[in-house]
Order: C-alpha cells, then structure tokens, then sequence
C-alpha cells in the first residue's frame, strides 16, 4: 500500500472513531450518518480509489443517510418521549376559576386538579370563571388560553372589556356621583 493510502486509511479511521465517540457521547443522531460515510471511504481505499472518490464517497454516502434515514430513525428513537408536564398542557381543556383579564393581568385555570396562572388569546375578552377554555399555547408560567368554540353554549358569556375613559369623562362621572 503506497504512502499515501497509507495516510488516507489512518484519516478515514480516525473520522470514523470520532463520529462514533461522539454518537456514544451525545446519543443524539448527530455523526452516526458520518460514520457510515467514513466506513466507505476505508472501503474504496482498501481498493485503492483515488483520493478524490474516496472524498466524494465519504460526503455522498454521508448525505444519503442522512436525508434518507434519519427521519426514520427520529421517528423511532422519539416514539417513548414523553413530552413535559407543560408541552402537555397545549391543545387540552381547562376551567377558569378566576376571571381571566388581560388589561388587569389576573386570571386562572385548572388543568388536570393543577392551577396555572392564564391569560386569553384575544385581549379584549375577558373570560369569566366556570367556562371550559382551550389551552393555546404556553408564554413563561402563563396558559393562553380561548373560549371552546364548542361549549360555547354552556360558557357563561364573556364579558368585554370596557374602553379605558379619558380624564374629562372620568371627571363628568366624579361630578354625577356627587
């Protein structure tokens, strides 16, 4: 073996190691595709492939399986994860048990016996206690939350928020009150 497949052989095992070591390390699906790739590579210079082929083969190889593979092998690796205690909470149902008022910034719900501090999808709505929302998403510690579409019959209705007053017309309301 010449020189330099020599030193092409000691490159394409060390690649090789390092992607393994890494995939034992990190478990993560990350260099296994390279690997695979590596071990080509050592094949066509076992058979004393240009180094060019060698280098196309590596990248060619790794490429393939790693569009043509990995979508599988996530799919199947992921399938026993078990999402967190938050990432559940999106899409289920909830009951406010405190009125939900985003311009107050107070509101509650309960999901699943837990309460969680919430507030509404649309800002202008407030959401009174007793009505079955739908969690929409998470923001920090905070359900956003919106009215079942569905229950709607059962919900109480949700009463607007009222528009804020300017100073004249909270002073012509002081003025009526006394």
């Amino acid at each position: 073996m010449s020189e330099i497949m020599t030193m092409m052989m000691i490159i394409w095992l060390v690649v090789l190691i390092i992607a393994i070591v890494v995939e034992v390390l990190t478990m993560g699906l990350t260099t296994i595709w390279f690997a695979g790739g590596a071990l080509i590579a050592i094949i066509a210079t076992l058979i004393h492939a240009p180094v060019a082929v060698q280098v196309i083969l590596f990248f060619a190889v790794s490429l393939l399986l790693l569009f043509f593979t990995r979508p599988v092998a996530v799919r199947y690796f992921n399938r026993d994860r078990v999402r967190t205690n938050v990432e559940s909470l999106v899409g289920r149902q909830a009951i406010v048990v405190s009125e939900i008022d985003n311009l107050q910034g107070i509101g509650q719900v309960t999901v699943s016996g837990q309460q969680w501090s919430a507030r509404s999808f649309h800002d202008k709505v407030t959401i009174p206690v007793g009505a079955v929302v739908n969690v929409m998403s998470i923001h920090g510690v905070k359900l956003i939350v919106k009215p079942d579409d569905q229950l709607k019959d059962l919900n109480p209705a949700p009463s607007p928020v009222p528009e804020p007053l300017s100073v004249s017309q909270m002073e012509e309301l002081e003025e009526k009150n006394t």
